[in-house]
């Protein structure tokens, strides 16, 4: 069996991503100029920004089918979470976090390339799944998520 080229693995990711913005075409057209993409929040999801080099072990805290993307910017010290837009409510108490205000714009590269530094560390990948605040939160505190079945 085939591997599908780098582009296919990748579109379903992009076309999502692209597509939570209001001017798709305008996101295409800057990742076609090897550009980052501007996107605004709000429309589909809300940002959680954190450090890079104090918060990235929070990812492997986060059982992979509950994570969503998750864009990473190492010479900005940069994470950023795409949660849900319910999420400010949740995460206002975890210090480690800012969840941005909707109509933040996360510079983005496409799903499948680095630009600019900035990379998915967890890419799109079309479904729209998104980190949920609670699990995040718990992943950020000093004790780390725990699966149901962990907790009881």
């Amino acid at each position: 069996m085939a591997l599908p080229n780098f582009a296919q693995r990748y579109e379903a990711g992009d076309a999502w991503l692209a597509d939570c913005s209001v001017r798709p075409d305008l996101v295409r057209t800057a990742w076609d100029a090897e550009t980052l993409a501007p996107i605004a929040s709000g429309r589909h999801w809300l940002v959680a920004e954190a450090q890079l080099a104090t918060r990235y072990d929070a990812l492997a805290r986060i059982p992979a089918e509950q994570r969503g993307p998750v864009l990473a910017d190492p010479e900005a010290d940069k994470l950023w979470w795409l949660v849900p837009l319910d999420a400010a409510e949740e995460l206002v108490d975890v210090r480690q976090l800012v969840v941005q205000q909707p109509g933040w714009r996360l510079r983005c590269p496409p799903t499948g390339w680095h630009i600019d530094g900035r990379m998915w560390i967890t890419r799109p990948d079309g479904s729209g799944l998104l980190t949920d605040p609670a699990v995040l939160a718990a992943a950020i505190g000093p004790g780390g998520y725990r699966s149901p079945a962990e907790a009881s």
